[in-house]
């Protein structure tokens, strides 16, 4: 069963909440306030033992941007367990270099909106 935001959890994503990489710092202006279509996104957000960088409940989608540690063997398998385990309670992981953020930020955004209507689209089906 998933679970929001476990309790043993809160010190730490408050503390993340607190030390944004910069490229969470860049994205997280562009997603507060429901500026993307509409819709609300949550920092450091956790689900089950997982926190999530940027996540929308509403659409289930998770943004997670992905530093130099994120390409190390280790880090892709954990990587690939982890967008496993959410997919498999049907949250959607959009993964972004942490470079694209800033060199594409148009790029980003676009991919995030296009996920949204399509997580939309879904819905109404």
């Amino acid at each position: 069963m998933k679970e929001y935001n476990k309790k043993h959890l809160i010190t730490f994503r408050k503390k993340l909440r607190r030390n944004l990489t910069p490229a969470e710092a860049a994205l997280w202006p562009l997603l507060k306030n429901r500026q993307i279509l509409g819709f609300r996104f949550r920092r450091q957000f956790s689900v089950d033992n997982y926190i999530i960088d940027f996540f929308c409940p509403r659409a289930k989608i998770a943004i997670e941007l992905d530093g130099e540690v994120h390409y190390q063997v280790e880090a892709l398998q954990n990587d690939r367990k982890r967008d496993a385990d959410l997919h498999k309670i049907g949250i959607q992981v959009l993964r972004f270099e942490n470079k694209l953020v800033f060199d594409n930020t148009s790029q980003v955004i676009d991919a995030i909106e296009t996920a949204l209507k399509n997580r939309l689209d879904e819905d109404k089906s």
